[in-house]
């Protein structure tokens, strides 16, 4: 895990740091055959300036999980459109240090190059944890793109000021797509390789749906057993 940078900053300082570290971001892919690969999620709760941070490793190709972590702390950035690594990033990585796999792939609930200063939560982490990051979110932060195709693994490119930031894919029928973008070790057409391989039947890919199962509190830490898949009490995305 690498120190880049301070946390306690000012809005313009953060805004400069993205910049900065933005330019240090990797298109070219390393991902070989990953043998664990981590899904990251957070989940702010009720208390005041609280939220969870969940990491967890799914051994690949089966997807079974091999280990749950997760840290319940106090948010200490504000809420600012554009910096949301900077509000999320300190939890997902005390998350990760209570590791005891070494994943080969973060899947992360965010932006990676598809955000406007191409430095979202996805990048901003595989910089910090030297590892190859892919962005894997719900919503489009920026750029433009045509409707792809409803079939699984049909896909349009994801443009912002005439550069391809990112892919809209459809990963099942009858589902808004995801909007892939490259974290950071990692080329496009692998991301979206990957986002695929790793989805079972769902719109989101295992690791990532399990990760928001976690923090959200459906699947519990303390409850889980690596040699028996925990009780989903129901709950699918």
């Amino acid at each position: 895990m690498h120190k880049l940078h301070d946390w306690q900053v000012s809005t313009p300082q953060a805004f400069d740091i993205q910049r900065e570290l933005a330019a240090r971001v990797s298109r070219i892919n390393e991902i070989g055959e990953p043998r664990f690969v981590a899904g990251v999620d957070i989940s702010a709760g009720r208390a005041q300036g609280m939220a969870t941070g969940a990491v967890v490793i799914m051994d690949y190709p089966d997807l079974k999980l091999v280990e749950v972590k997760t840290v319940n702390e106090k948010l200490a950035f504000p809420y600012i459109p554009g910096l949301l690594s900077f509000r999320e990033s300190p939890l997902v990585l005390a998350a990760c240090e209570r590791l005891t796999v070494t994943p080969d792939l973060i899947l992360v609930d965010g932006q990676g190059l598809a955000h406007p200063r191409r430095l979202g939560l996805a990048s901003h982490l595989g910089l910090l944890l030297d590892t190859p990051t892919i962005g894997c979110a719900k919503s489009r932060l920026c750029g433009h793109h045509r409707e792809p195709g409803d079939e699984p693994g049909s896909y349009t490119e994801l443009v912002d000021k005439g550069e391809v930031v990112g892919a809209v894919l459809h990963t099942k029928e009858n589902t808004r797509p995801l909007y892939i973008s490259i974290g950071h070790k990692v080329d496009l057409e692998a991301a979206i390789h990957w986002v695929l391989a790793c989805c079972r039947g769902y719109r989101i890919p295992e690791p990532l749906r399990f990760a928001h199962l976690v923090a959200g509190g459906s699947i519990k830490e303390k409850e889980y057993i690596p040699s028996r898949e925990p009780t989903l009490q129901g709950k699918s995305l």
